[in-house]
């Protein structure tokens, strides 16, 4: 039986005959034990080859999703990645890695708090529902991951005539998509009650996290090996290159992968609009690398979210009065307030949307610091909405500034 169980053909169609049993109606465990005594693991690349000739022999792609659940689960512990390439740090598939083990944490996390739900004290119900959508709001931010894989790396895959297992764990996405926007849904009630909870933890919220944690396992097990050794040097770079048009999920890479022999670096210093490297506006004109100096000199925080609500820039400059990082690029701004501030960041969308408001300010104290935060709307010449930028300075200092001061001198801001 050796000689079988070492026999790519072998373990094809003895993979396809159990999936094909799942299908059927088999019992999956009887099925992960007949896996188990038969094959012990197969590679990685054989399952997606074999799920790829089910699909070209006409099982259905909706029954192929159907069944990815089962199966992924039949395999589990039974992939064989021992000839996985190694990944370098900060590489498109390191990042995807790295984004599952946060994505996972911060499941975990979930869970323990839905599985407190019981203990929780009536009077704190109202308090935990808020702290539960804004964990699975964290969730969310796995669309951002999952687009990324969609647009990016299924092109390349599909190139490279692997077509069906894309389609299928597309399928996937958007399952766990819905079944997040659910329990999210579900959370913004502030009518819920904790028996509504309770009776939509089995139907929803379980599910839905098992879901995405299965897909971190599909991911790392089958499709991240495959893809390494179907896709170039070259292809991995332009995915690199187009990664910050999605964002980041809940991690932000320390390390800027740049592959030698390759130089169009995108989101290079010099990028602008121009043929001669400036980018001219009606008043002047400067260089990428010149107006990138000059947001992250001004002494304030900006942050500009565009007219679909998606976070597309802050300033980074060395002192930041409020965090942030890489993740939130693209990410609704709504997922970026707590789930008790989210009314106030609606509200001053649809008013700067309609043309009723265009700027909303606060101030707040803030660890002994005076901090205004303000909201504009960006409008183009004709009027049309742009988008939101959120600007915050510590006014500390300016509020204590007396008298005049009309001789150069350097040291203390507030000095007379």
């Amino acid at each position: 039986m050796s000689e079988l169980i070492n026999n790519s053909k072998y373990r094809k169609e003895k993979l396809k005959e159990l999936i094909l049993k799942l299908h059927e109606g088999a019992n999956p465990e009887q099925v992960r034990a007949e896996l188990t005594e038969t094959l012990k693991s197969i590679p990685y690349g054989e399952v997606v080859e074999v799920e790829q000739e089910l699909i070209s022999e006409g099982l259905p792609e909706t029954e192929v999703l159907k069944l990815c659940d089962i199966h992924g689960e039949v395999l589990e512990g039974h992939v064989d990645q021992s000839g996985a390439k190694s990944i370098p740090d900060g590489h498109p598939v390191d990042v995807f890695v790295n984004e599952n083990r946060e994505l996972r944490k911060t499941a975990d996390k979930a869970l323990e708090l839905l599985d407190s739900l019981e203990k929780v004290p009536e009077g704190n119900f109202a308090n935990f529902r808020n702290v539960l959508q804004g964990t699975f709001n964290d969730l969310m931010d796995v669309d951002k991951h999952y687009q990324r894989k969609e647009y990016l790396v299924f092109p390349y895959l599909e190139k490279n005539e692997i077509t069906g297992p894309p389609k299928v764990m597309w399928g996937k996405h958007d399952e766990i998509r819905d079944q997040l926007k659910g329990c999210i849904e579900l959370l913004k009630d502030t009518e819920l009650t904790r028996a509504d909870l309770a009776e939509s933890l089995d139907l929803l919220f379980y599910p839905a996290i098992k879901a995405l944690k299965d897909m971190t396992q599909k991911e790392e097990e089958i499709l991240f090996p495959m893809s390494m050794d179907v896709l170039t040097e070259e292809d991995w770079w332009n995915v690199h290159k187009q990664t910050l048009e999605f964002g980041f999920s809940l991690y932000d890479p320390p390390v800027d992968w740049h592959p030698e022999g390759f130089t169009d670096d995108a989101g290079s210093e010099e990028t602008a609009s121009s043929a001669d490297g400036n980018i001219q506006l009606p008043s002047g004109s400067f260089t990428a690398n010149e107006i990138k100096a000059i947001l992250n000199t001004l002494p304030a925080d900006m942050t500009f979210v565009d007219k679909n609500d998606k976070v597309k820039y802050f300033t980074q400059g060395a002192e930041r009065i409020f965090a942030r990082s890489r993740s939130i690029i693209n990410r609704d701004v709504r997922l970026c307030h707590p789930p008790g501030s989210v009314d106030i960041v609606e509200k001053i969308l649809e008013d700067f949307k309609s043309g009723k408001e265009s700027h909303a300010p606060f101030w707040i104290q803030m660890k002994g610091k005076f901090i205004l935060i303000e909201y504009y709307a960006l409008r183009d010449d004709h009027g049309e909405y742009l988008g939101t930028l959120e600007v915050s300075q510590d006014l500390t200092n300016a509020r204590s500034l007396e008298g005049e001061k009309r001789i150069l001198s350097y040291g203390e801001k507030n000095e007379e």
